[in-house]
């Protein structure tokens, strides 16, 4: 499953990069940029979303749970939660490094140039941290799967379909012809939700896991 979700995540990419060089300005360093911009925003707004959704399913799904599965499940996703934590964590580097309100200047400028030079090293380190970080945590949904394995495709399948919906709502990819478009919105979130439930399915087939064993009901 994981190669195959990979191989699916590999063509979406080289999906979104024929569109947009067949549809979107990249002949220039600064249309190319912005391509790029977009991609990453992108992805950031999935793992942003992925971090609003992960505590209400979570709950919900620990609280149908019965008896002791429910302590069990809320148990488990400590890890889960420090996978967010982490991750948010490292995104707070960046405003102290360079955001330009009063509060942040002051910080900059009480710890002077030594705590800069550490603090520019603390922040490149979290780029790439954070770079790694939302292509894992979309990939493997927050460690979900410790918690149950289950999980995780019922939350990608959640997540990619908001995000089409939020796509339609504001208009992405508005240049884009309305067949292309509208093959490449549902592209994402219809075949993201195919793998969902075979995985479901070889789960429960092979590994007797289900959505109603893991309730206990």
């Amino acid at each position: 499953m994981r190669k195959i979700q990979m191989w699916r995540t590999g063509l979406g990419a080289a999906a979104w990069l024929v569109l947009v060089m067949s549809y979107k300005p990249v002949d220039t360093a600064k249309g190319a940029n912005a391509a790029a911009s977009d991609k990453f925003d992108q992805s950031w707004t999935s793992t942003l979303l992925l971090v609003c959704a992960f505590p209400f399913v979570i709950a919900l799904f620990a609280f149908a749970a019965q008896g002791t599965l429910r302590r069990l499940y809320l148990r488990r996703s400590l890890k889960p939660f420090g996978a967010v934590a982490a991750l948010m964590g490292s995104m707070a580097t960046f405003p102290l490094a360079v955001a330009p309100d009063e509060a942040t200047s002051g910080f900059r400028d009480a710890i002077g140039i030594p705590g800069m030079v550490v603090l520019i090293a603390l922040c490149t380190w979290s780029l790439g941290f954070a770079l790694y970080g939302i292509v894992l945590c979309l990939n493997h949904v927050f460690c979900t799967a410790d918690i149950h394995e289950v999980l995780p495709p019922v939350l990608a399948t959640v997540l990619a379909w908001v995000m089409a919906a939020l796509d339609m709502i504001n208009n992405a990819n508005a240049e884009v012809p309305a067949l292309a478009r509208i093959v490449f919105l549902l592209g994402a979130p219809v075949s993201v939700t195919v793998l969902s439930c075979w995985e479901l399915y070889r789960l429960r087939k092979y590994h007797h896991l289900f959505v109603r064993q893991a309730l206990g009901r």
